[in-house]
């Protein structure tokens, strides 16, 4: 995705161009995919996130099943809802960790602007999704054997307070995001850009594959920072060959986009939250390591 070149120039100029004006040059060739990309997710969001929360309500055991494969929508929308609906006991503990596990947020666009080939993008999000519904499943068993009696549906407590621009329409909700992104695309490029221009990508690169476990659980909980920037940054990294897929994936388990954001802020249990966040980092580099065999 990026062109860098540290030795095609020297001192304050040869900065400026390998590391500035490619910074923006790339983050203006995202602008119009990212912008499109987004308009359709808002789209489909307006047309079918309702009945896929419906559908997470009444699914039961299968909770985790359809939350797995609803978190694996490339926006954070899921996330927030499951964080939510959980707070209120509406679905289970096994649905909302699916869900958190499965969410990619921002890792689609970014993947597919940095040219990875289509089939492996898909791989990517299935074992993203297998492994969320895999644990999603374990969780609710071990608390069904443990015989926890289901707490009463408490509807008070579910509330959407995540940012949102829907009410201005769906071309406004898709600019802002498509802003917000691109800006964040920006930063990251130029913090990698700058890492490579004075250290140089084999150096990186080598740095991380040196302690391969260390860097999947650093990883991990980067992948813990309750917005877009953690994805972006992971799958940026990944798309320029400086992580692998499997440190990647570490990161992009245990984040949930604002879904833990939302989490924290409205369901009153922190300790339950913080077991949670444990159980997310855990996962994320476990499942991670194992990518990097079958990745």
């Amino acid at each position: 995705m990026f062109l860098l070149h540290t030795h095609g120039g020297e001192g304050a100029v040869g900065f400026l161009r390998e590391v500035v004006l490619h910074g923006v040059t790339d983050t203006l060739k995202l602008v119009p995919f990212l912008f499109l990309t987004y308009l359709l997710m808002e789209f489909i969001e307006h047309k079918a996130s309702d009945k896929a929360s419906g559908f997470m309500q009444r699914a039961g055991k299968l909770g985790p099943v359809i939350g797995g494969a609803l978190g694996a929508v490339p926006q954070c929308g899921f996330s927030a809802a499951a964080a939510n609906l959980y707070t209120g006991r509406v679905i289970t503990l096994g649905t909302v960790i699916a869900v958190f596990l499965s969410t990619s947020d921002e890792m689609v666009p970014i993947l597919i602007a940095g040219s990875f080939p289509p089939v492996q993008i898909v791989l990517i999000l299935l074992y993203k999704v297998a492994c969320g519904i895999f644990v999603g499943l374990l969780v609710d068993l071990a608390l069904r054997l443990m015989h926890r009696e289901k707490e009463e549906i408490n509807i008070d407590e579910i509330c959407a307070r995540d940012e949102c621009h829907c009410e201005r329409g769906i071309f406004y909700s898709a600019a802002h995001h498509t802003l917000t992104i691109s800006l964040f695309v920006f930063i990251v490029t130029l913090l990698i850009n700058t890492a490579v221009f004075f250290i140089g990508e084999e150096t990186l690169g080598a740095a991380v594959s040196s302690v391969p476990v260390l860097g999947h659980i650093l990883s991990s909980i980067i992948g813990l920072i309750p917005n877009c920037a953690a994805s972006v940054l992971l799958a940026t990294l990944c798309s320029d060959g400086i992580i692998s897929i499997g440190t990647m994936l570490s990161g992009l388990f245990s984040g949930a986009g604002v879904g833990l954001l939302v989490l924290c802020r409205v369901n009153k249990r922190p300790i339950e939250n913080l077991m949670i966040i444990i159980l997310l980092v855990v996962s994320g580099t476990l499942f991670g390591l194992l990518g990097e065999l079958i990745f």
